[in-house]
């Protein structure tokens, strides 16, 4: 009888991205990274509705900063709220290789990448239903929406890339970084 190895989700991710990487997100099964996993089918289902939510399958970013712009004080503006929340993203951050290979396989691979703008879509339409609870106008909340993702990717962006500056700063920077490109 085998011995239970644990952590089932990261051996299954780590399976795939490395599966992806040697043989395309389209040469690859879930037989196949089940088998690198050492795991079974079964077991990958559990965990993934497919192959490709192998890379997107969880809402850490959502449950992540929800809560926070709920709890954002009363006035605050909405990209305020939104870059506060946004602060957070560190806690949820996969580590650095494992991005950095993930960003490889996605720009490799057409349809992960519109996976990727759909995730993307789907998190700015609860940011923006956030930020509208909490009494702004939907344009303005859109607006928001749109241009906080455009900071937090820069942001994340500059992580990825070995910037070990707190995320805060990293925020601050890409917003500073809009401002220049708002006024040229």
């Amino acid at each position: 009888m085998a011995r239970w190895e644990g952590n089932t989700r990261g051996r299954l991710e780590r399976a795939a991205l490395d599966l992806f990487r040697e043989q395309g997100y389209d040469g690859t099964t879930v037989a196949q990274i089940a088998q690198r996993a050492n795991l079974t089918e079964r077991s990958f289902y559990r965990w993934f509705a497919d192959k490709r939510e192998v890379l997107f399958g969880d809402d850490d970013l959502e449950a992540c900063y929800l809560p926070v712009i709920q709890a954002a004080p009363d006035g605050l503006a909405a990209l305020p709220t939104l870059l506060t929340a946004f602060a957070s993203t560190p806690q949820v951050l996969r580590p650095r290789d494992f991005l950095i290979e993930r960003a490889a396989v996605i720009a490799a691979s057409p349809a992960l990448r519109e996976r990727e703008l759909i995730k993307m879509v789907t998190l700015a339409e609860k940011l923006v239903a956030a930020l509208v609870r909490r009494g702004h106008d939907e344009q303005t909340a859109q607006l928001a929406a749109d241009v906080g993702l455009a900071v937090l990717r820069s942001a994340t962006r500059r992580w990825i890339l070995g910037d070990d500056s707190d995320f805060a700063v990293l925020l601050a920077t890409a917003r500073q970084d809009l401002l220049r490109v708002a006024v040229m």
